[in-house]
């Protein structure tokens, strides 16, 4: 929309309206004393375009950013490439202007990629059918506890304490006013296994349990089979949700589907979607199919029209925008159809083939960067099997070292002190993520600067 500036005759125009003699009028409810009389102490003039540009560029350039620097930070935001041609893609005149399609069967094109993209997670997931997405992981993640809660009309939902603390405060916050009974644990820094609490979570289960909720791998990068937890739920009459923050990691390891889950949630980033500085992201949400009519979102479905061609259509739709309030499984509001898009271009290009490649190259990338820091002294690796994510117990406080591996030029990984600041037992822990844009160069510059740090 164009900035259409009032003209001295439009402004009077309006004032003599409203019978005021001049803007000032307009605030004459205003204290005096409220009224500033002159410049903000410590704010610059006003000043033009291109300098307000310059300036910005010059703070900006105080960042260290994942583009300019080594990165090895995850915990559920991966720095991934994603080929030029995506992008092409989703600036398309027809995508990108694009919003929810309220009369959808007139939106093809819409439809046939949202269509595509419930397939592609379905299959990845190891589900039988997908939604047409949603927000992020961790609102993916409370719809499915508020899901399994109608589904098996029991209170508890038991959450591993391996799932991202952030995940579970999203949680936390919308399941106070719901009845929704939340027990979540703080991990511990098991030798092998870190954060791997399975044995504790099927003890826990009980008649009161509607779900219980695993990410895999979890925070720490621990890999596990969750098909013994799977059998315990539903022996129990419990749901198993299981969540996956990094995507690319069903291209190497068994899916939930296969291990016995009942929804799979997650976060969609790592394919399409640059870390965008936190978003917008793109939840994923996938189910058994009899459980379908208790999905939150929309599912697009492909039919035949009239003359007996291919057509697609909005075939359930169970939110609030589109039905009675009180019959909606949830209010979530839009579905990232765009980063939907984004993820959907980029699994086509990769392709199954190209999908497994790329996990490959991930874990092989972690697994050389995993023996280079172990060997660091006071660094102990704390992992058994992981995928392209990993822990390491630095013998101290994790903090000071994350700072100080940045003041060396390398964002090394995240510290467990700031996802669990008052857990004192594992401020020693650090998160580190290794991704197929790390090069020799980048693994060179992460062993000597964490050598040097640990030294002093």
């Amino acid at each position: 929309m164009r900035y259409l500036p009032l003209s001295t005759a439009d402004r009077s125009a309006m004032l003599a309206t409203i019978g005021a003699a001049s803007v000032d009028d307009l605030f004459s409810d205003v204290p005096a004393e409220a009224v500033l009389d002159g410049p903000i102490a410590g704010l610059p003039n006003h000043a033009s375009e291109m300098a307000v540009e310059r300036a910005l560029v010059k703070m900006a350039g105080k960042n260290k950013t994942a583009s300019t620097n080594p990165f090895f930070v995850g915990c559920g935001a991966y720095k991934h490439h994603v080929p030029a041609s995506v992008d092409m893609v989703i600036q398309r005149g027809e995508f990108l202007t694009a919003y929810t399609p309220y009369q959808p069967e007139i939106a093809q094109g819409t439809l046939q990629v949202l269509f595509e993209f419930q397939t592609q997670v379905a299959r990845l997931t190891g589900m039988e059918v997908a939604n047409a997405s949603m927000y992020d992981g961790s609102t993916a993640m409370t719809e499915a506890v508020f899901m399994a809660r109608r589904i098996t009309r029991k209170p508890k939902c038991i959450v591993s304490a391996g799932v991202h603390p952030h995940y579970t405060s999203v949680l936390n916050t919308l399941t106070r006013f719901t009845g929704d009974v939340v027990e979540a644990g703080v991990p511990s820094f098991t030798k092998g296994a870190p954060g791997d609490d399975l044995a504790h979570l099927i003890a826990s289960i009980d008649a009161d349990t509607s779900s219980v909720v695993v990410q895999n791998p979890n925070l720490f990068g621990h890999i596990a089979d969750l098909t013994p937890l799977a059998d315990a739920c539903h022996k129990a009459g419990a749901l198993l949700i299981v969540v996956v923050t990094e995507i690319v990691s069903l291209g190497a390891i068994k899916s939930p589907g296969e291990m016995g889950a009942d929804i799979v949630v997650g976060e969609g980033q790592s394919l399409g979607a640059g870390l965008l500085f936190g978003g917008p992201y793109l939840g994923l949400f996938a189910c058994r199919e009899k459980h379908v009519r208790q999905a939150p979102g929309r599912l697009c479905g492909e039919t035949v029209d009239a003359s007996g061609k291919r057509g697609f259509v909005l075939t359930l739709s169970t939110r609030e925008q589109h039905i009675r309030r009180e019959k909606a499984t949830s209010n979530i509001c839009t579905n990232s159809g765009l980063i939907a898009l984004a993820f959907s271009a980029h699994l086509t290009l990769l392709g199954e083939k190209g999908l497994r490649h790329l996990a490959a190259l991930n874990h092989a990338r972690a697994v050389q960067l995993a023996d280079r820091l172990g060997r660091v002294p006071g660094v102990t690796l704390l992992n058994g099997p992981f995928f392209n994510e990993f822990t390491l117990d630095l013998g101290r406080e994790a903090r000071p070292v994350v700072r100080k591996l940045a003041e060396k030029g390398v964002l090394g990984g995240v510290s467990m002190g700031r996802l669990w600041p008052g857990e004192k037992s594992l401020t020693s822990g650090m998160i580190v993520a290794v991704t197929e844009t790390a090069t020799d160069e980048d693994f060179d510059a992460y062993e000597d600067a964490l050598d040097e740090v640990m030294a002093k």
